[in-house]
């Protein structure tokens, strides 16, 4: 029982049951009509943008919310701010909610820039005096420089995401609500935006929407999935974006070079790639810092999804010479290798591959779209295939990766995903070098020299 009361005391918000509808009447006069008779068939549409939706979030956690447009993301996050009224159920909260939702919500467009954070911090619950201490680092944050005496009807929309983060980083908020607005600032913005929601993580809790899933298994700790209204999935983020993934490949198909040969074709040598060598090789290959990297055997049964036309029978890292590996090293020549069988004849194929660590963030992948462009390399029904990549392994921080292939058909921007795999294969990286960033490439040289004058 104190268990149970601990962790209703963790909870800073709780939808409970939320519904919400919207009632179109089909000419003017049904809508006079409705305030004094009872609404007959054929006078109004009722749409639900809502249906039973419930969750939580407790206290430092960051849950993420994926869908697409018009799945009622956005109405979702207005009714919990508070700027729609749920038809039904109810939305608890405990604490400051500071939320950036649609462009430009809460700014005054006549108004200066100065003036709109003085009205949209105090909307939040900031004194005068406070805005005024805190006025300067809004400023510096959001880095407009002059235009925060201009009207903000002549801001970008990157200068209005850019002032309204600015102000909710500064209001003291416990729930931060971020919709996709962050999607419209510029680079090196969106990076600072999301270094300070990893340092907010700390002390407060996020609702996060945004259609690239990596950011969203990078970031949150849970995710849910909203369809049509109503909620599909909820689960760890990794989970509930790979569930979305797939689902978004069946909807539509309702509707570094690559080799590709037969598998049961007799092998040739592999060709010879170059690449830049790292001038650090012997000493890394000679001490604890080198980048060992074990290689687990093909899952064979990892989650997929696809068609059904193509059978993935293997994935694994060979060397230049053609030997499969167990163990390999970072910075050295690898064959990534995807043996598979198709069921039918295939056109235009496109296999490929996705690096992702633990979190579920793609580090990095390729295909053999533009590579066999120009080849014929359609597929036969009955026949097994074999897709190596060449490629230099990058560096990788000591930790848990693994490797998604597929094999579609069609082009980069329109194609049909006939086999999918999640998790075909998982590598352990043993140590490691690295000082910063999500991996390392080789270095080519590095030299200090004194200059003359």
């Amino acid at each position: 029982m104190e268990e149970s009361d601990n962790s209703q005391k963790s909870l800073v918000l709780q939808v409970n049951h939320v519904f919400k509808k919207y009632i179109s009447y089909h000419k003017p006069i049904y809508r006079l009509w409705s305030f004094f008779f009872k609404p007959r068939q054929g006078w109004q549409t009722e749409f639900v943008a809502l249906k039973n939706i419930s969750f939580s979030l407790k206290k430092g956690e960051t849950v993420g919310i994926v869908g697409r447009n018009g799945s009622g993301k956005s109405t979702l996050l207005q009714t919990i701010v508070g700027t729609l009224s749920p038809s039904e159920g109810s939305v608890q909260s405990r604490g400051r909610i500071a939320a950036l939702l649609e462009l430009g919500a809460g700014f005054n467009p006549e108004f200066t820039g100065k003036e709109n954070v003085f009205l949209n911090a105090s909307i939040y619950g900031l004194t005068h005096e406070q805005i005024e201490e805190r006025y300067e680092r809004i400023c510096e944050f959001a880095g407009i420089g002059e235009f925060i005496d201009q009207p903000v009807k002549t801001y970008s929309s990157g200068m209005y995401v850019r002032l309204a983060f600015a102000v909710i980083v500064h209001v003291d908020a416990d729930i931060l609500i971020i919709d996709e607005a962050l999607a419209v600032g510029d680079a090196l913005f969106s990076q600072k935006c999301m270094r300070f929601l990893e340092d907010f993580k700390e002390r407060g809790s996020i609702l996060f929407v945004s259609h690239d899933a990596g950011a969203v298994t990078r970031l949150c700790d849970r995710a849910i999935w909203l369809e049509k209204g109503s909620l599909v999935k909820e689960g760890s983020a990794k989970e509930v974006t790979e569930n979305y993934l797939e689902h978004l490949y069946a909807q539509q198909q309702d509707v570094s070079g690559a080799i590709l040969q037969r598998e049961d074709e007799d092998s040739e040598p592999l060709p010879a790639f170059e690449e830049g060598k790292d001038f650090r090789d012997k000493f890394l290959n000679s001490s604890s810092l080198r980048n060992d990297i074990k290689l687990q055997p093909f899952n064979i049964k990892s989650n997929s999804f696809g068609t059904g036309l193509i059978k993935i029978n293997d994935v694994c890292i060979r060397d230049q010479q053609g030997s499969k590996l167990s163990y390999a090293v970072g910075g050295n020549k690898v064959v990534v290798d995807i043996c598979f069988k198709a069921s039918e004849s295939i056109s235009s194929p496109i296999i490929g591959f996705l690096l992702k660590n633990r979190q579920g963030q793609v580090l990095f992948g390729d295909n053999s779209y533009l590579a066999l462009l120009d080849h014929n390399t359609d597929l036969e029904g009955g026949n097994r295939y074999s897709a190596k990549f060449g490629l230099s392994l990058p560096y990788l921080p000591a930790d848990e990766y693994v490797l998604s292939v597929g094999v579609a058909s069609g082009t980069q921007d329109e194609h049909v995903q006939h086999c999918w795999l999640h998790d075909a294969l998982v590598i352990n990286v043993l140590n490691d070098h690295l000082v910063h960033g999500i991996f390392g490439v080789p270095m080519g040289f590095c030299q200090l020299e004194r200059l003359k004058g």
